[in-house]
């Protein structure tokens, strides 16, 4: 089993104050024990119903863990010694901590009374477990079949005020990983406003972490930043209506050795994408809090009597080997058990998108000229992008009139979907559902539709709004246009778009005291509406998009299995794009394509065979005219093409390991993936920057099986996997941003 529950009942000495002397109290301990394939997680039930943490990280045998609660070190004995309550509350490591009762770190739950009051108290009541894994109503979460994962239920209630939580935790058998989440009752007869409700916390015993997260904005997404940890506290978060440009819901906190391969690394991801709040505080005892979930900032939730909230999932993984294999067990959790449907364990279609190739300015024979080319190729999808609806001539007008501009498509949308099926390729398209334009039928009919706060001035933001996803009406008529466009045509692709982020909260539909939830009921809007395209749609392929990388996260993967990484498609800003990308998401998730040159983001120009070996580390494709590039890049597409397609399988299941960082020596990067079975290998290096070429640059693989042979296809040598982990081979380019793949094959 991989949870494991033990009931104690010792005896502990404790400093009693009033009585001033040590004194021996009984205690009733239930012990809570999670495994995961090399990982534990403890904690434990102690008199009164707390619950107090107690140990996460490398797999332990099991014993008597009680020890790890510091019981003996409290002053407060249950029923005798009320008068050190305060502090053992402030010095504990609970599991689920509460406002109000004297825990002054930051707490996961606070809950207002019909009082006004927020002084909040969960005690354990009840536990069960059970195989496999359940889903979150309305929300994405991983999942698992029964022999795959098994899954804890703690029901706490709080006496005074009726509120009743119930904390999951799901232990995956194979893989390092524990997720958590969290679900509120209102069993009460009075209203309850929750102020915060996060999904996670863990209390280190110390603070010799450093802080990983992953920042930046717009064309330069998931930048990796690390800092050491200090006292106070420091994390990430969003308040802008998406997981965003600037923070990702993830944070590490790994040990001040670690690197790629050796230390410990503690991941946590938020499958959410809307505002989120991740934070690690070192206390006054040098111990570490970090707590994860929906931001609290401009957050309320009415619950009345009878109603049920669900907390989105944390997901939790240990490595005890660097930050490579916490990386490597992501990816693995989110290719098997969180990205669904047809496309879940399939290459994706080689696409060509229009956009960076003629913006707005394009007809039906454009596109189909382009299709004509990009089929000669060996490219298999053509993908329109936005200014197809409406009267769209540019970013000013038309969206929410989700019909055909037949100005630009004469013949209609059907006419050029088949001809474009003609030439054997696929056809897909562009939506932004969740925007509304001030210049569009839609807005003009029902301007109450935009999230806005009457009576005051709306932002506009690339001259539109955001449609008020927490209406179902609203979603109902979005969808219904979709539908009609996907119905009218054979559409096997949708680019979901979103380019702003929310102003002026307020909905026109959601009452005065419930205008707060429209923040998290806005996400839950729109994952109803993906619930509903991938469900009706199920051999569409969806990729999710938000002004290139905004909305990056394990959320968006529960519905879309590829999501567009970055607007920046220069090869050499993705170098760390997609490093960061990797630390917690995997490259089969990552949309990337080959551009132009110089590169419409930076003015860059890289050679033709290095953007597409950057982009080969993701979904592949193209986006640009293939009518007017040079011919010599044209005709190097069909080989690009042909060495995506043989070595898509291993980057597409294989375990990533990162070899070089762009981050920290900007002349070069690198990387390797290796088939599961370690039977063969893709290696990627790429020379950023070039020096005098009298020395080349000596490069160690990893992740090889160390006593197998393995030949390289490219030279044609064969040396043993401990030699090229070890000794490494070298690597020697001519020239400013050059690149090289080179294949490995085990051999028998």
């Amino acid at each position: 089993m991989s949870i494991k529950i033990q009931d104690y009942h010792k005896d502990y000495k404790r400093w009693a104050w009033q009585i001033n002397d040590n004194v021996t109290f009984p205690e009733d301990i239930t012990m809570f024990k999670l495994d995961a394939k090399d990982t534990s997680y403890v904690f434990g039930v102690i008199d009164e119903g707390f619950l107090v943490h107690g140990y996460f990280g490398k797999k332990i045998e099991d014993s008597d863990l009680t020890y790890l609660l510091r019981l003996e070190e409290n002053p407060w004995v249950p029923k005798t010694n009320m008068r050190d309550m305060g502090t053992f509350m402030d010095m504990t490591a609970f599991e689920y901590p509460c406002h109000g009762r004297g825990d002054y770190r930051e707490p996961c739950l606070m809950v207002m009374d019909d009082e006004g009051m927020t002084t909040t108290d969960l005690r354990y009541q009840s536990h069960k477990v059970y195989k496999g894994k359940p889903a979150l109503e309305g929300l994405p979460a991983t999942f698992a079949k029964e022999d795959e994962a098994e899954t804890l239920e703690i029901t706490c209630i709080d006496k005074h005020t009726g509120l009743e939580a119930v904390l999951l935790y799901t232990v995956f058998n194979d893989l390092d990983v524990i997720t958590r989440s969290v679900r509120l009752k209102n069993t009460g007869k009075a209203p309850l406003n929750v102020k915060r409700v996060l999904s996670m916390c863990v209390d280190f015993d110390n603070d010799g972490y450093d802080l990983i997260t992953l920042n930046g904005s717009w064309a330069r997404e998931r930048v990796i930043e690390r800092s050491k940890l200090h006292h106070g506290k420091q994390g990430v978060d969003s308040v802008k209506g998406e997981s965003s440009h600037q923070n990702n819901p993830f944070m590490a906190l790994v040990s001040h050795n670690a690197d790629e391969d050796m230390g410990e690394a503690y991941g946590f991801n938020f499958v959410y994408s809307g505002n989120f709040f991740a934070q690690a505080e070192v206390t006054q005892n040098k111990c570490t809090r970090a707590v994860m979930g929906i931001n609290h900032f401009d957050f309320n939730w009415l619950l009345e009597a009878g109603e049920e909230f669900v907390a989105p999932e944390v997901v939790m993984v240990y490595s005890d080997e660097g930050i490579g294999k916490m990386s490597r067990t992501f990816h693995d959790l989110y290719r098997q058990h969180l990205i669904r449907g047809e496309y879940k364990d399939k290459r994706r279609p080689i696409l060509i998108n229009n956009w960076e190739a003629t913006y707005f300015n394009f007809d039906t024979d454009k596109l189909i000229d382009i299709a004509k080319e990009a089929s000669k190729l060996g490219i298999e999808m053509l993908v329109m992008d936005d200014g197809w609806f409406g009267h769209r001539d540019s970013d000013n007008s038309s969206l929410g009139d989700w019909f055909v501009y037949e100005k630009k498509l004469k013949g209609g949308l059907k006419y050029l979907v088949d001809e474009v099926n003609k030439l054997g390729m696929k056809f897909g398209i562009w939506f932004e559902p969740e925007m509304i334009s001030p210049d569009s039928e839609l807005y003009k009919k029902h301007p109450e539709w935009a999230i806005q706060v009457r009576g005051r001035e709306m932002t506009m933001s690339r001259e539109q709004y955001v449609l008020d996803y927490s209406n179902k009406e609203v979603r109902d008529y979005v969808y219904g246009m979709m539908k009609a466009v996907l119905d009218s045509a054979n559409i096997e692709y949708i680019k979901w778009d979103m380019n702003r982020q929310l102003t002026e909260v307020g909905s026109t539909s959601l009452p005065k005291n419930r205008q707060r939830e429209l923040w998290h009921r806005y996400v839950l809007g729109v994952y109803d509406l993906m619930n509903r395209l991938t469900t009706d749609y199920p051999h569409i392929l969806l990729e999710n998009c938000s002004g290139g990388g905004a909305r990056f996260d394990a959320g968006m993967l529960y519905y879309s299995p590829q999501i567009w990484c970055s607007d920046d498609t220069d090869a050499i800003e993705r170098l760390k794009i997609q490093h960061g990308t990797s630390i917690c998401y995997p490259a089969s998730a990552m949309g990337a394509h080959v551009s132009d040159c110089p590169n419409h983001t930076v003015g860059r120009s890289t050679p033709f065979a290095t953007r597409g070996n950057v982009a080969m580390v993701g979904t592949f494709g193209y986006e640009l005219d293939v009518t007017r590039i040079p011919q010599e890049d044209r005709d190097a597409i069909p080989a690009q093409i042909a060495e995506f397609n043989k070595y898509n399988p291993i980057i597409r299941t294989g375990d990533q390991y990162r070899i070089g960082n762009v981050f920290e020596d900007n002349m070069w990067d690198a990387w390797i993936f290796v088939a599961k079975d370690k039977s063969e290998a893709v290696f990627t290096y790429v020379q950023v920057l070039g020096r005098p070429n009298y020395r080349s640059r000596r490069i160690k693989l990893k992740g090889l099986d160390q006593d197998a042979s393995y030949k390289n296809m490219e030279t044609g040598e064969i040396h043993s996997g401990s030699v090229l982990m070890n000794m490494g081979i070298f690597v020697k380019l001519d020239g400013d941003f050059a690149s090289k793949v080179v294949h490995f094959v085990k051999q028998d």
